[in-house]
């Protein structure tokens, strides 16, 4: 039985990183989680009124995005939003992930994207997405 896909919010304002981000990911990131459609957004706005709409299981958001960075945008939405699905930031520097803390990501992966650590920290939050919707 096919499981229903996954919805990926991805947001950055370079469109090549949006394109890395769904490259590296593929159609399923991982054996054991479904595949993922993803909704791509350039904008803060865009990133907001999409998570109103709900239905996104999993955000991934670029730290190095201008004039809203994914760092910023992470700690607003978890603050704000109830039941914000986990976020997965990217972030610039390894050094960086202070900050990543700071905006309470669940998971980072550095520029440049690295298929394989953005294809396992995609696929640990949606394992732990789908373990929480259904146990709760």
């Amino acid at each position: 039985m096919e499981q229903a896909p996954a919805t990926v919010l991805v947001y950055s304002d370079d469109r090549n990183v949006r394109e890395q981000v769904r490259l590296a990911a593929g159609r399923r990131p991982a054996a054991d989680v479904p595949p993922v459609e993803f909704l791509e957004c350039a904008t803060q706005p865009a990133v907001l009124a999409a998570l109103d709409r709900g239905g996104i299981d999993v955000c991934v958001l670029d730290g190095e995005a201008v004039p809203s960075g994914g760092m910023g945008i992470c700690r607003q939405i978890k603050d704000e939003i109830f039941h914000c699905p986990p976020v997965l930031v990217l972030i610039g520097r390894p050094e960086d992930a202070w900050l990543a803390t700071w905006s309470r990501a669940d998971a980072v992966v550095t520029h440049p994207i690295d298929p394989v650590a953005l294809a396992d920290a995609l696929a640990g939050l949606l394992r732990n997405r789908l373990t929480a919707s259904n146990n709760g």
